[in-house]
C-alpha cells in the first residue's frame, strides 16, 4: 500500500492528538510538554495540518506548519511533527518533513524554522536544517531547546 500526505479533517483531531499525547520521545521529563497539547478543529482552520496515511486508513503521522511563526516575514514554524510509535521506521518522518518543506515553498516561504525537542535534533539536521540559534527554558519548560531553520 502506497503512503500519501494529504491535508487532514476535522475527523483525524482527536487521532492526532492521541499520536502527540503518547509519544514516546516525550516520555519521562519531557511529558510535560505534549501532555495537554491537541490538535482541534480551531488548529486544523488557522494552520496547514498535513497526514501520512496508508489508502483510507487512520493518520500515521503528521506535521503542521504555521505563518506567523519563528522568524521573520516570508518564514513559516513547524509547530508539530510526530509519528505514531507504531509507524515509526517506515521513512514517515523524512516524507513529512519533505512534504513541510514543498508545501511551504509553494505557499511562498523562504525558510521554516523549528523549535526542536532535544532528542529530536538530530533528525532535524539529517534533513538539512541548520542550527540558528537556542531557546531558553520558559515556564513548565525547565530546559532548552534547538532552533534550526531549513532554507527553501
Amino acid at each position: 500500500m502506497t503512503t500519501r500526505v494529504e491535508d487532514a479533517t476535522i475527523g483525524d483531531c482527536a487521532e492526532l492528538t492521541r499520536i502527540v499525547r503518547t509519544s514516546s520521545a516525550y516520555d519521562g521529563r519531557y511529558r510535560v510538554m505534549v501532555a495537554e497539547l491537541g490538535i482541534d478543529a480551531d488548529y486544523l482552520a488557522a494552520h496547514l495540518v498535513r497526514v501520512a496515511r496508508d489508502g483510507d486508513g487512520p493518520p500515521l503521522g503528521f506535521h503542521t506548519v504555521i505563518v506567523p511563526g519563528c522568524g521573520a516575514d516570508g518564514e513559516g514554524e513547524v509547530d508539530f511533527m510526530f509519528v505514531d510509535g507504531a509507524a515509526q521506521g517506515r521513512g514517515l518522518g523524512r516524507l513529512l518533513i519533505s512534504d513541510a518543506c514543498e508545501q511551504a515553498r509553494a505557499r511562498g516561504l523562504r525558510r521554516l524554522h523549528v523549535v526542536s525537542h532535544p532528542p529530536s535534533e538530530g533528525f532535524y539536521l539529517a534533513m538539512g536544517a541548520r542550527r540558528v540559534g537556542v531557546v531558553p527554558p520558559e515556564g513548565e519548560i525547565t530546559w532548552s531547546r534547538p532552533h534550526l531553520a531549513f532554507e527553501l
